[in-house]
């Protein structure tokens, strides 16, 4: 099954995982050179490989290939490949979670990166509170203030303080956001460092329940910009699976 997969995607098998591992190199690579920028540890940078739009089999590559960490945008496509992919796979939500859909994501996702509402917290909290497990998230800010996104206004985000120390099932592992696209990735830099200033403010004045320790920014585009600011996951599709297996935003 995985052959025939393969073999609908440009090229062989072998063209597919030999495009797919140059470049995951390449990439490292350039998040390396980013590091040494901005002097911080090349460990604190997890690559969150979005499979979105790929079929189940590249997913499987990207996880032959070493890549642990795979994000998907919608929970039924998360579902689905979660369960055939090799369950060593840490599978992390980036897009929209209706409340409907919390009960089954739970308990596949290691990290919900997209909370934009408390309404959204407090049904995570309770179902996950029926589930008796802590669910790891982060809450998605709005810093570009495009209509077209959601999000927590980052004037907005301070104020949470107060429902997040009422959370016991919930624990927040910091933000996310998505920085305008811009032909010049450099004028992303004031939004990515605005947004972990945010993180850094809610660390110093949250209880300790909540770690404020993961900056979720940075995409194809822009991600080395987010690296040198601070981003601790950067969330990958297009540069890594454009022209394999249809298009990946």
């Amino acid at each position: 099954m995985t052959q025939s997969c393969y073999a609908a995607v440009r090229g062989t098998p072998m063209d597919a995982k030999v495009t797919l591992r140059d470049r995951l190199l390449r990439v490292r690579e350039r998040v390396a050179a980013a590091c040494l920028r901005a002097g911080r540890d090349l460990g604190a940078v997890t690559l969150v490989a979005v499979t979105k739009t790929v079929p189940v089999a590249m997913a499987r590559l990207a996880s032959d290939l070493g890549e642990r960490h795979l994000g998907e945008n919608r929970p039924q496509e998360l579902w689905r490949k979660a369960d055939a992919v090799d369950r060593g796979v840490f599978w992390h939500l980036i897009g929209p979670l209706q409340r409907n859909k919390i009960e089954r994501t739970l308990p596949l996702a290691h990290l919900i990166h997209s909370v934009d509402s408390v309404r959204l917290l407090e049904a995570i909290e309770e179902e996950a509170g029926r589930q008796l497990r802590v669910a790891d998230v982060l809450l998605e800010v709005n810093a570009s203030r495009e209509g077209s996104k959601h999000g927590f206004p980052p004037e907005e985000v301070p104020a949470l303080l107060g429902p997040l120390a009422r959370l016991r099932n919930v624990r927040v592992r910091g933000l996310m956001t998505m920085a305008a696209h811009e032909d010049d990735p450099q004028q992303t830099r004031p939004t990515f460092a605005r947004v972990r200033e945010l993180c850094d403010r809610l660390r110093r004045d949250v209880g300790p329940r909540h770690t404020f320790d993961q900056l979720s920014m940075g995409m194809s585009n822009d991600f080395e910009v987010a690296v040198e600011e601070g981003a601790t996951l950067i969330r990958l599709g297009t540069v890594l699976f454009e022209g394999l297996a249809g298009d990946q935003a």
